[in-house]
């Protein structure tokens, strides 16, 4: 986060439902600094301000931007970008830019959850995505945390120490709260609810993976892959370890950038040619 760069910046911003990320990397592929706004209803505002401080951080002014490519479920809603891409080759790219090997890309996201499958390239081969509702989305487990009045960075701490997670049978975030509200009447206790949430999360995430066909090695981006309990459940059902990056919430924005930074070096070899000649 130190690293400043002076020359053309390429930048990354996912504009996601629920959290904005801007990510700068400079020509060698350095991730220079990076920016996440966390809200409720994420808009134009939001972006700007992740790019501001992103920007602000790498010590660079918006004219040094060399190329900017969006992605993400707001991609669209903006008018900064030179370009959009969708989430799902961006969070494949930014997957195999910090685990080459990885083959199997899991993203909870705040409205969306997506599973990719990847070639030895790093290139998108499958992929299945849950955009239709928010089950097992991270506002799934918000909703629930908040019926259960405990702390969202709490959940996954709690369900570890659960050892008889409780049948939640509804995915349908109504439903599921009405049982959880159930269920919490009933005297089950926060960490046995909370470790059955994770149970059917985990196990939405294990029939996406299904369909695309799951590959080792694993890698899990999007903030769900902050919840440990969560993580634990899909090693368990999926039979694999599973990767999370220092900051998995900034994998798609990260895969924009290298996006962003591919166009430059385009008109570099365009330049260099038409000076040769």
């Amino acid at each position: 986060m130190e690293q400043k760069i002076t020359k053309e910046a390429a930048v990354g911003v996912d504009i996601g439902s629920l959290t904005a990320k801007s990510v700068v990397v400079d020509r060698d592929r350095r991730i220079v600094s990076y920016h996440v706004v966390q809200g409720t209803i994420v808009d134009e505002q939001a972006a700007v301000a992740s790019l501001d401080r992103a920007l602000r951080d790498a010590g660079l002014e918006k004219e040094q931007i060399g190329f900017l490519v969006t992605t993400g479920y707001g991609r669209t809603m903006v008018d900064f970008g030179d370009k959009n891409i969708t989430e799902i080759s961006c969070h494949a790219r930014g997957a195999n830019f910090l685990m080459p090997d990885a083959r199997t890309v899991i993203d909870i996201g705040g409205q969306d959850s997506k599973v990719i499958a990847m070639d030895p390239s790093g290139k998108v081969a499958n992929f299945s995505m849950n955009d239709k509702c928010a089950a097992g989305t991270g506002r799934f487990i918000e909703v629930m945390a908040h019926a259960l009045d405990v702390p969202l960075d709490r959940m996954g701490s709690l369900s570890l120490t659960s050892d008889d997670p409780a049948a939640i049978s509804s995915m349908c975030t109504v439903f599921a709260e009405s049982e959880v509200i159930s269920l919490s009447a009933k005297g089950r206790s926060k960490p046995d609810i909370i470790a059955g949430i994770h149970e059917a999360i985990g196990r939405r995430m294990k029939s996406l993976a299904n369909h695309v066909g799951l590959a080792a090695p694993v890698l899990m981006s999007g903030g769900v892959a902050k919840n440990a309990g969560v993580v634990r459940v899909l090693e368990r059902l999926l039979g694999t370890p599973i990767a999370v990056p220092e900051e998995p919430q900034i994998v798609g924005a990260l895969g924009a950038a290298l996006y962003a930074l591919d166009e430059i070096e385009k008109e570099r070899v365009k330049e260099r040619r038409h000076n040769d000649e």
